[in-house]
């Protein structure tokens, strides 16, 4: 019986390369950024004719990127009125909360493994640019190096995908976090450090308690954050 030739596997793109992202995508980017980052606070309206003559598109890519929004609880749509920014919801905090620790803990367990030296160098490295962040008061870009800390370590570890679960459901997080930067990004970057200590010594259960701390830390600050930004959070 003849031996059956198996084909070599296909080399596929990336999925970046196969779809460029669309005048949908562009618009969802932008109004999701500008409201994780507050520069759209809760209570904000929108308005689907201002936005398209501001970006320079029609109303349909403005309408979808709302819908999409709204889909992930950033925005309330209400027929007749105006579409506004939702509050900060606890509840969607903490469910976003749950997903991370679960996925980065496993991360982390596979990173003591699999980091190699150009690996910790490479987080080192970040770490001291967010002690610079730190010490200039450069909030933003704290909270972008801090981002990829934590995806560079999912990457690392060859668990990329689970980058990408998480950024599905962070932004409820991040918003609580850019309120939290005035007086938390310190002791974030302390809690980096303790995180690197740990996979430098590959100790994956120092590595999970270290994270868990870290990640556990949002439901602690809720009440100053609440008494602070009264008008910012929901009553769920």
């Amino acid at each position: 019986m003849p031996t059956q030739k198996i084909s070599p596997r296909p080399v596929l793109p990336a999925l970046d390369e196969m779809r460029p992202p669309t005048v949908t995508d562009q618009v969802f980017e932008q109004l999701y950024k500008r409201v994780i980052d507050l520069t759209l606070p809760p209570g904000s309206k929108l308005s689907e004719a201002e936005v398209a003559a501001t970006m320079g598109v029609s109303r349909q890519p403005v309408r979808d990127a709302f819908y999409r929004l709204s889909q992930q609880g950033f925005i309330e749509i209400r027929p007749q009125r105006a579409t506004v920014v939702t509050a900060i919801s606890e509840e969607a905090i903490l469910q976003a909360q749950f997903i991370r620790l679960a996925l980065e803990t496993a991360c982390l367990r596979k990173a003591v493994e699999r980091l190699t030296t150009e690996h910790l160098a490479a987080l080192d490295e970040l770490v001291e640019r967010q002690e610079e962040a730190v010490a200039g008061d450069k909030r933003a870009e704290f909270h972008a190096l801090d981002d990829q800390f934590h995806h560079d370590i999912c990457d690392y570890s060859g668990l990329e995908f689970a980058w990408t679960l998480i950024k599905e459901t962070k932004g409820h997080m991040d918003r609580a976090r850019y309120l939290s930067l005035s007086f938390g990004a310190a002791r974030a970057l302390a809690e980096h450090r303790d995180i690197m200590r740990a996979l430098h010594a590959r100790d994956a259960e120092r590595a999970v308690i270290a994270c868990e701390k870290h990640l556990g830390r949002i439901a602690e600050i809720f009440p100053r954050l609440r008494a602070d930004n009264p008008n910012a959070f929901g009553r769920d």
